[in-house]
């Protein structure tokens, strides 16, 4: 299957080194390729520069944006981040009409101002926006009114997403929230080809605001597991 994966950040290079792996043609999109693979130093997380980890992984070919979109078949996977989504998607709807985006990003916003900051070891805990009475999730949706956007993986980092075994032998809970039953069962079979065993459905897409509501619980469990960076745990719903 061709499947498109937008963003070079480190989750998303998890996501087209395990589809790679699962036998798939990984199309990887990025604002401006040449640019991305004339970088020389590791980005802001510390992650190596592009060029040198694609020049590792042969047989993911790197495109613009649209040109990776349109070379999917049938799904997409976002990583981009969640403050430039909305526009970055929005820009290449042509390409994504009738197509699955599910979406991970979380809408952060870094560096702000409030009266009582949320310190942390990298800096003052970043805000949700939207939050509570709207989701990054729903915003895309109503962008791209041809795509079928299904909320999922944001619970989650994106290396433990497709290797879920990696947590207690995989024995956590997955989630996923969209508004079209067909796109929803496309991301868990995903799901269970990265190995979850326990996926579970939260209904339409509003739910994405709880999911991405949940990013600062995942950090403060983080914090209380002395995990300064990232969160290599697992969450289990108990029936």
């Amino acid at each position: 299957m061709k499947i498109a994966v937008l963003g070079t950040g480190g989750g998303a290079r998890a996501h087209a080194a395990k589809l790679l792996d699962l036998g798939h043609q990984v199309f990887v999109g990025t604002r401006a390729p040449e640019a991305t693979l004339a970088r020389t130093e590791p980005d802001m997380m510390g992650n190596i520069p592009y060029g040198q980890w694609l020049a590792s992984h042969p047989g993911i070919t790197l495109l613009t944006f649209g040109d990776a979109a349109a070379a999917a078949d049938s799904l997409v996977i976002n990583g981009i981040d969640g403050h430039n989504a909305v526009g970055a998607l929005s820009a290449v709807a042509e390409q994504l009409a009738g197509k699955t985006v599910v979406d991970y990003a979380v809408p952060f916003v870094y560096q702000h101002e409030t009266e009582h900051p949320w310190p942390t070891p990298w800096g003052v805990m970043p805000k949700l926006d939207p939050c509570d009475t709207d989701s990054l999730g729903e915003q895309i949706q109503r962008a791209l009114p041809a795509t079928k956007v299904v909320k999922s993986f944001v619970t989650q980092e994106q290396t433990t997403v497709v290797d879920p075994k990696a947590i207690g032998g995989g024995d956590h809970t997955m989630f996923v929230a969209g508004d079209h039953a067909d796109a929803k069962q496309q991301v868990t079979d995903l799901l269970k080809a990265y190995g979850w065993i326990d996926i579970l459905d939260v209904g339409a897409l509003v739910g994405a605001r709880g999911l991405e509501m949940y990013a600062h619980m995942h950090s403060a469990i983080g914090f209380g597991l002395g995990q300064q960076f990232g969160g290599h745990f697992g969450i289990k719903v108990v029936r």
